[in-house]
Protein backbone atom coordinates (compact mmCIF):
# COMPACT_ATOMS: atom_id res chain seq x y z
CA UNK A 1 0.00 0.00 0.00
CA UNK A 2 1.04 3.24 -1.09
CA UNK A 3 1.61 5.95 1.66
CA UNK A 4 -1.33 7.62 -0.25
CA UNK A 5 -3.06 5.47 0.25
CA UNK A 6 -3.06 5.44 4.00
CA UNK A 7 -3.12 8.97 4.33
CA UNK A 8 -6.20 8.95 2.21
CA UNK A 9 -7.87 5.65 4.63
CA UNK A 10 -6.71 7.74 7.82
CA UNK A 11 -8.78 11.11 6.29
CA UNK A 12 -12.04 9.52 5.85
CA UNK A 13 -11.79 7.17 8.64
CA UNK A 14 -11.15 10.56 10.94
CA UNK A 15 -13.86 12.55 9.26
CA UNK A 16 -16.66 10.13 9.90
CA UNK A 17 -15.60 8.77 13.04
CA UNK A 18 -15.94 12.97 13.89
CA UNK A 19 -19.01 13.43 12.37
CA UNK A 20 -20.63 10.44 14.18
CA UNK A 21 -18.69 11.67 17.75
CA UNK A 22 -19.85 15.46 17.35
CA UNK A 23 -23.06 14.29 16.37
CA UNK A 24 -23.70 12.35 19.54
CA UNK A 25 -22.00 14.91 21.80
CA UNK A 26 -22.19 18.32 20.83
CA UNK A 27 -25.59 17.79 19.41
CA UNK A 28 -27.32 16.47 21.48
CA UNK A 29 -29.51 19.15 23.66
CA UNK A 30 -28.92 18.85 27.49
CA UNK A 31 -31.73 21.71 29.20
CA UNK A 32 -29.98 21.60 32.77
CA UNK A 33 -26.21 23.27 31.07
CA UNK A 34 -28.87 25.27 28.97
CA UNK A 35 -30.84 27.10 31.54
CA UNK A 36 -27.92 27.34 33.43
CA UNK A 37 -25.85 29.03 30.26
CA UNK A 38 -28.35 31.07 29.59
CA UNK A 39 -28.73 32.33 33.48
CA UNK A 40 -24.88 33.05 33.57
CA UNK A 41 -24.83 34.34 29.71
CA UNK A 42 -28.13 36.47 30.25
CA UNK A 43 -25.98 40.07 29.42
CA UNK A 44 -23.98 38.50 26.88
CA UNK A 45 -25.04 39.16 22.71
CA UNK A 46 -27.08 35.97 20.88
CA UNK A 47 -25.32 33.37 18.79
CA UNK A 48 -24.18 33.39 15.49
CA UNK A 49 -28.04 32.76 13.86
CA UNK A 50 -25.98 31.30 10.75
CA UNK A 51 -24.45 28.31 12.78
CA UNK A 52 -28.34 27.98 14.94
CA UNK A 53 -29.84 27.47 11.52
CA UNK A 54 -27.42 25.34 9.89
CA UNK A 55 -27.59 23.13 13.47
CA UNK A 56 -31.17 23.04 12.72
CA UNK A 57 -31.12 21.62 9.44
CA UNK A 58 -28.63 19.21 10.80
CA UNK A 59 -31.07 18.25 13.09
CA UNK A 60 -33.99 17.87 10.72
CA UNK A 61 -31.80 16.24 8.07
CA UNK A 62 -30.79 13.74 10.92
CA UNK A 63 -34.44 13.46 12.01
CA UNK A 64 -35.74 12.61 8.73
CA UNK A 65 -32.99 9.69 8.96
CA UNK A 66 -33.38 8.40 11.89
CA UNK A 67 -36.64 6.03 11.61
CA UNK A 68 -34.90 3.67 8.73
CA UNK A 69 -31.89 4.17 10.44
CA UNK A 70 -33.77 3.10 13.58
CA UNK A 71 -35.22 0.10 11.57
CA UNK A 72 -31.56 -1.00 9.95
CA UNK A 73 -29.46 -0.92 13.34
CA UNK A 74 -32.24 -2.67 15.29
CA UNK A 75 -33.97 -0.29 17.22
CA UNK A 76 -36.99 1.30 17.47
CA UNK A 77 -38.11 4.12 15.35
CA UNK A 78 -40.80 6.14 17.35
CA UNK A 79 -40.22 7.71 20.82
CA UNK A 80 -37.43 6.48 23.23
CA UNK A 81 -39.86 4.70 25.60
CA UNK A 82 -40.15 2.13 22.92
CA UNK A 83 -36.28 1.20 23.34
CA UNK A 84 -35.02 -1.77 25.02
CA UNK A 85 -34.65 -1.09 28.69
CA UNK A 86 -30.82 -1.77 28.89
CA UNK A 87 -29.93 1.28 26.26
CA UNK A 88 -32.47 3.49 27.74
CA UNK A 89 -30.72 3.21 30.95
CA UNK A 90 -27.01 3.71 29.60
CA UNK A 91 -28.12 6.36 27.66
CA UNK A 92 -29.47 7.66 31.58
CA UNK A 93 -26.48 6.71 33.06
CA UNK A 94 -24.29 8.86 30.32
CA UNK A 95 -26.46 11.98 30.48
CA UNK A 96 -28.47 11.89 27.21
CA UNK A 97 -32.25 11.57 28.12
CA UNK A 98 -33.30 13.83 25.36
CA UNK A 99 -36.11 12.54 22.73
CA UNK A 100 -33.28 13.14 19.84
CA UNK A 101 -30.78 10.96 21.34
CA UNK A 102 -31.49 7.17 20.08
CA UNK A 103 -32.21 8.80 16.88
CA UNK A 104 -28.96 10.01 16.53
CA UNK A 105 -27.13 7.04 18.00
CA UNK A 106 -28.82 4.70 15.31
CA UNK A 107 -28.44 6.97 12.66
CA UNK A 108 -24.09 7.22 13.54
CA UNK A 109 -24.70 3.55 13.88
CA UNK A 110 -26.22 3.21 10.28
CA UNK A 111 -23.56 5.78 8.76
CA UNK A 112 -20.98 4.34 9.66
CA UNK A 113 -21.65 0.58 9.34
CA UNK A 114 -22.40 1.33 4.88
CA UNK A 115 -19.53 4.14 4.93
CA UNK A 116 -16.65 2.18 6.67
CA UNK A 117 -17.11 -0.60 3.76
CA UNK A 118 -17.57 2.13 1.24
CA UNK A 119 -14.44 3.62 1.97
CA UNK A 120 -12.46 0.46 2.19
CA UNK A 121 -14.05 -0.80 -1.31
CA UNK A 122 -12.94 2.60 -2.77
CA UNK A 123 -9.54 2.46 -1.45
CA UNK A 124 -8.78 -1.43 -2.86
CA UNK A 125 -10.84 -0.86 -6.10
CA UNK A 126 -8.14 2.07 -7.02
CA UNK A 127 -4.98 1.08 -5.97
CA UNK A 128 -6.30 -2.68 -7.97
CA UNK A 129 -4.99 -4.83 -5.02
CA UNK A 130 -5.06 -8.51 -6.48
CA UNK A 131 -7.16 -9.58 -3.13
CA UNK A 132 -9.24 -12.63 -3.41
CA UNK A 133 -13.05 -12.67 -3.27
CA UNK A 134 -12.64 -14.79 0.66
CA UNK A 135 -10.52 -11.83 2.08
CA UNK A 136 -12.44 -9.26 0.44
CA UNK A 137 -15.41 -9.94 1.63
CA UNK A 138 -13.69 -10.70 4.90
CA UNK A 139 -12.41 -7.19 5.17
CA UNK A 140 -15.60 -5.29 4.35
CA UNK A 141 -17.12 -7.51 6.65
CA UNK A 142 -14.43 -6.34 9.33
CA UNK A 143 -15.69 -2.31 8.44
CA UNK A 144 -19.05 -2.83 8.71
CA UNK A 145 -18.77 -4.44 12.39
CA UNK A 146 -16.33 -1.94 13.26
CA UNK A 147 -18.94 1.20 12.13
CA UNK A 148 -21.60 -0.64 13.52
CA UNK A 149 -19.92 -1.13 17.24
CA UNK A 150 -17.94 2.47 17.55
CA UNK A 151 -20.83 4.16 18.64
CA UNK A 152 -21.68 1.30 21.47
CA UNK A 153 -17.82 1.75 22.25
CA UNK A 154 -18.13 5.43 22.30
CA UNK A 155 -21.87 5.47 24.74
CA UNK A 156 -20.09 2.82 26.79
CA UNK A 157 -16.92 5.37 27.29
CA UNK A 158 -18.94 8.51 28.40
CA UNK A 159 -20.35 6.31 30.86
CA UNK A 160 -17.60 5.18 32.48
CA UNK A 161 -16.58 8.54 32.82
CA UNK A 162 -19.45 10.42 33.54
CA UNK A 163 -19.37 7.37 36.57
CA UNK A 164 -16.17 8.60 37.67
CA UNK A 165 -17.01 11.87 38.07
CA UNK A 166 -19.89 10.81 40.00
CA UNK A 167 -18.29 8.93 42.46
CA UNK A 168 -14.98 11.10 42.90
CA UNK A 169 -17.98 13.72 44.42
CA UNK A 170 -20.03 11.33 45.86
CA UNK A 171 -18.31 11.84 49.10
CA UNK A 172 -18.11 15.61 49.38
CA UNK A 173 -21.43 15.79 48.68
CA UNK A 174 -22.62 13.13 51.57
CA UNK A 175 -20.52 14.95 53.93
CA UNK A 176 -22.50 18.19 52.76
CA UNK A 177 -25.75 15.95 52.94
CA UNK A 178 -24.95 15.03 56.65
CA UNK A 179 -24.27 19.21 57.95
CA UNK A 180 -27.52 19.75 56.09
CA UNK A 181 -29.57 16.92 58.01
CA UNK A 182 -27.76 17.53 61.32
CA UNK A 183 -28.35 21.77 60.91
CA UNK A 184 -32.13 20.51 60.86
CA UNK A 185 -33.25 20.53 57.19
CA UNK A 186 -35.06 17.24 55.75
CA UNK A 187 -33.23 14.89 53.70
CA UNK A 188 -35.66 16.74 50.52
CA UNK A 189 -34.71 20.08 51.48
CA UNK A 190 -31.06 18.84 52.35
CA UNK A 191 -30.06 17.14 48.80
CA UNK A 192 -31.69 20.27 46.67
CA UNK A 193 -29.25 22.40 48.84
CA UNK A 194 -26.53 20.25 48.36
CA UNK A 195 -26.79 20.10 44.36
CA UNK A 196 -26.91 23.82 44.35
CA UNK A 197 -24.37 24.60 46.22
CA UNK A 198 -22.55 21.83 43.55
CA UNK A 199 -23.70 23.22 40.62
CA UNK A 200 -20.39 24.62 39.43
CA UNK A 201 -18.08 22.01 41.20
CA UNK A 202 -19.75 18.99 40.49
CA UNK A 203 -23.00 19.37 37.44
CA UNK A 204 -23.17 16.11 37.02
CA UNK A 205 -24.04 15.39 40.47
CA UNK A 206 -26.17 18.59 41.00
CA UNK A 207 -28.15 17.30 37.84
CA UNK A 208 -28.81 13.92 39.47
CA UNK A 209 -29.91 15.60 42.80
CA UNK A 210 -31.82 18.54 40.89
CA UNK A 211 -33.59 15.69 39.11
CA UNK A 212 -34.29 13.56 41.72
CA UNK A 213 -35.50 16.77 43.53
CA UNK A 214 -38.14 17.05 40.65
CA UNK A 215 -39.35 13.75 40.95
CA UNK A 216 -40.05 14.51 44.67
CA UNK A 217 -42.14 17.45 44.03
CA UNK A 218 -44.35 15.98 40.92
CA UNK A 219 -45.94 13.60 43.65
CA UNK A 220 -43.08 10.15 43.26
CA UNK A 221 -42.33 9.09 46.83
CA UNK A 222 -39.04 9.23 48.50
CA UNK A 223 -38.15 5.44 47.92
CA UNK A 224 -39.26 5.89 43.67
CA UNK A 225 -37.29 8.98 43.68
CA UNK A 226 -34.40 7.49 45.49
CA UNK A 227 -34.48 4.14 43.41
CA UNK A 228 -34.95 6.08 40.03
CA UNK A 229 -31.63 8.01 41.16
CA UNK A 230 -29.97 4.69 41.74
CA UNK A 231 -30.61 3.21 38.46
CA UNK A 232 -29.69 6.54 36.87
CA UNK A 233 -26.12 6.42 37.98
CA UNK A 234 -25.39 2.90 38.23
CA UNK A 235 -22.68 2.99 40.77
CA UNK A 236 -22.56 0.63 43.80
CA UNK A 237 -22.12 3.50 46.50
CA UNK A 238 -25.07 5.40 45.55
CA UNK A 239 -26.97 1.69 45.59
CA UNK A 240 -25.72 1.51 49.19
CA UNK A 241 -26.48 5.11 49.92
CA UNK A 242 -30.07 4.75 48.73
CA UNK A 243 -30.78 1.48 50.74
CA UNK A 244 -29.76 3.19 53.74
CA UNK A 245 -32.04 5.82 53.41
CA UNK A 246 -34.90 4.16 52.35
CA UNK A 247 -34.45 1.62 55.15
CA UNK A 248 -34.22 4.56 57.63
CA UNK A 249 -37.40 6.47 56.04
CA UNK A 250 -39.05 3.22 56.69
CA UNK A 251 -38.24 2.11 60.16
CA UNK A 252 -37.98 5.75 61.15
CA UNK A 253 -34.24 5.52 62.18
CA UNK A 254 -32.03 8.72 62.49
CA UNK A 255 -30.71 9.90 58.99
CA UNK A 256 -28.16 11.62 60.48
CA UNK A 257 -26.35 8.53 62.09
CA UNK A 258 -27.19 6.60 58.76
CA UNK A 259 -25.12 8.94 56.53
CA UNK A 260 -22.36 8.96 59.12
CA UNK A 261 -22.34 5.04 59.41
CA UNK A 262 -22.37 5.24 55.10
CA UNK A 263 -19.30 7.90 54.68
CA UNK A 264 -17.42 6.21 57.33
CA UNK A 265 -17.88 2.72 55.32
CA UNK A 266 -17.18 5.10 52.34
CA UNK A 267 -14.04 6.30 53.38
CA UNK A 268 -13.08 2.59 54.22
CA UNK A 269 -13.32 1.43 50.78
CA UNK A 270 -11.81 4.59 49.39
CA UNK A 271 -8.84 3.97 51.32
CA UNK A 272 -8.78 0.46 50.63
CA UNK A 273 -9.34 1.73 46.44
CA UNK A 274 -6.18 3.48 47.15
CA UNK A 275 -4.53 0.87 48.61
CA UNK A 276 -5.22 -1.68 45.68
CA UNK A 277 -4.29 1.07 42.97
CA UNK A 278 -1.08 1.50 44.97
CA UNK A 279 -0.23 -2.30 44.95
CA UNK A 280 -0.82 -2.58 41.38
CA UNK A 281 1.71 0.39 40.33
CA UNK A 282 4.79 -2.07 40.46
CA UNK A 283 3.59 -4.41 38.43
CA UNK A 284 2.25 -1.51 36.25
CA UNK A 285 5.59 -0.54 35.93
CA UNK A 286 7.41 -3.52 35.17
CA UNK A 287 6.58 -3.54 31.23
CA UNK A 288 7.88 0.37 30.76
CA UNK A 289 11.08 -0.38 32.84
CA UNK A 290 11.71 -3.93 30.76
CA UNK A 291 10.93 -2.61 27.28
CA UNK A 292 11.57 1.38 27.19
CA UNK A 293 14.01 2.13 30.37
CA UNK A 294 16.01 -0.79 29.91
CA UNK A 295 17.21 -1.21 27.19
CA UNK A 296 18.49 2.38 26.91
CA UNK A 297 20.22 2.31 30.27
CA UNK A 298 21.63 -0.76 28.70
CA UNK A 299 22.67 0.77 25.28
CA UNK A 300 24.36 3.71 27.70
CA UNK A 301 26.26 1.82 29.92
CA UNK A 302 27.64 -1.09 27.94
CA UNK A 303 27.14 0.53 24.25
CA UNK A 304 30.82 2.32 24.84
CA UNK A 305 32.24 -0.74 25.63
CA UNK A 306 30.88 -2.81 22.93
CA UNK A 307 32.14 -0.19 20.57
CA UNK A 308 35.75 -0.24 22.46
CA UNK A 309 35.95 -3.83 22.06
CA UNK A 310 35.43 -3.90 18.57
CA UNK A 311 38.20 -1.76 17.72
CA UNK A 312 40.61 -3.45 19.34
CA UNK A 313 39.80 -6.77 17.99
CA UNK A 314 39.43 -4.88 14.47
CA UNK A 315 42.68 -3.56 15.36
CA UNK A 316 44.33 -7.06 16.67
CA UNK A 317 43.07 -8.43 13.81
CA UNK A 318 44.56 -6.10 11.05
CA UNK A 319 48.04 -6.81 12.76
Amino acid sequence: MSSFSFVFVAIVFALTLSLSLVMLSLWLPKPGHERLAQLMNANKPTPNLAWGRAKNRSMLALLWFSPWAASFSGGSSDAPSDAPSALKRQFAQAGWRTSTALQIYFTSKTLLTLLLPAVAWLVIAGNSWPLDTMVLTSLLIACAAAGYYLPNLFVKMRVQRRQLALLHAFADALDLLRVCVQAGLGLDAAMERVGREMRYARPELSEEFALTGLALRAGSSRAEALRSLSERVGLKDIDALVSVLIQADRFGSSVSDSLLVHSDALRSQRRLRAEEAAAKLPVKLLIPLIFCVFPSLLTVLVGPVVVTLSKQFSRAAGS
